[in-house]
């Protein structure tokens, strides 16, 4: 709040001040600040003024300008804690907490007493720890990079697939399967249940066989996982694919429940939420859930789990086995 004191006056100077402090009490931020603008005119050099003016503009949220007051502040009475104290109260608004912490110490050391900087200290303490996590929440989101995680399979899928043209290939389609669907995971917490294909550029009829096919349903029951699973293998005979992914979220999944086995199936990742990724070959197969949890009000995807797919299989073998 505004403060009643700073020194001798005359009766005119005063009144603007006691004017602005009660503008400054009603609310009406605007008028005070003006009417500290024409006090600070009358008295340049009168430390109150300009801290007033700076609660002013802080309520205004005009931060640079309320930092300029409270340093003018602090310069004009540097062993006024209330100057200190403004200017920690205006950091902390600009979230520039480890500044906002420097100043409330000063603060301290002139009044080491007040109660209300010591609770600031602590407050902003807290924000700054939540601050920093986010931060590094964002920055794991922004970074998360599949290539990176994948690439230590690239000699397994170089001695399968062969010539390197074609390894690179299914490789570059996996990558950017799994990293489409952690973006939509990250964006919604969702994504939609799907089998994306690897089609043959000269066989497959692209007219007839789309790259992706929604199983929105395959998950309801044995009957539909069943009359699901037949479809898409006859599917991947049909459009020659020559690889499929499978991207499906654990929570729309009544069958097959594959994270309720034991002994050898016995599901290690407690009750994460996440997503499955089920990659399928003639060649090679592989299975992942990717667990997720929200932090700091964001999603945020985990290192991807590789699983045991004789174990944990969300669909059976797609495409006949190959040697």
């Amino acid at each position: 709040m505004a403060e009643a004191g700073g020194g001798p006056s005359s009766g005119g100077r005063a009144t603007l001040k006691d004017q602005g402090n009660e503008f400054f009490k009603a609310g009406n931020y605007l008028k005070a600040a003006a009417l500290y603008t024409q006090a600070i005119k009358l008295e340049p050099s009168n430390p109150t003024l300009y801290s007033n003016r700076a609660a002013a503009f802080l309520h205004l949220v005009k931060l640079n300008k309320a930092l300029a007051d409270a340093d003018t502040t602090i310069s004009l009475n540097p062993q006024w804690d209330k100057g200190y104290f403004r200017k920690g109260c205006i950091l902390e608004a600009m979230e520039r907490y480890d500044d906002a912490i420097s100043a409330f110490q000063v603060a301290l050391q002139y009044n080491p007493q007040s109660s209300e900087v010591s609770k600031k200290i602590k407050r902003i303490t807290q924000l700054a720890r939540e601050k920093k996590r986010a931060l590094e929440v964002e920055n794991i989101r922004s970074s998360f990079d599949m290539r990176n995680f994948l690439d230590p399979l690239k000699p397994e899928f170089s001695s399968k697939f062969g010539a390197e043209e074609v390894w690179q290939d299914i490789f570059s389609f996996l990558t950017d399967v799994m990293d489409s669907a952690i973006k939509a995971w990250h964006e919604t917490g969702q994504v939609d249940p799907r089998v994306n294909f690897l089609l043959d550029k000269q066989k497959t009829q692209t007219d007839k066989y789309a790259p992706v096919v929604n199983i929105d349903k395959a998950f309801e029951s044995p009957h539909t996982h069943n009359n699901c699973f037949s479809f898409l293998r006859q599917y991947a005979e049909d459009s020659f694919s020559r690889a499929a992914c499978l991207v499906a979220p654990k929570s729309i999944m009544a069958y097959p429940q594959v994270w309720k086995g034991q002994g050898s199936r016995k599901w290690k990742l407690g009750q994460s939420n996440g997503f499955f990724v089920q990659f399928e070959s003639p060649l090679l197969r592989k299975l992942w859930f990717i667990p997720s949890s929200t932090e700091k009000g964001r999603i945020l995807c985990r290192n991807p789990e590789a699983l045991d797919i004789s174990a944990h299989e969300v669909l059976p073998r797609l495409y006949k086995e190959s040697f």
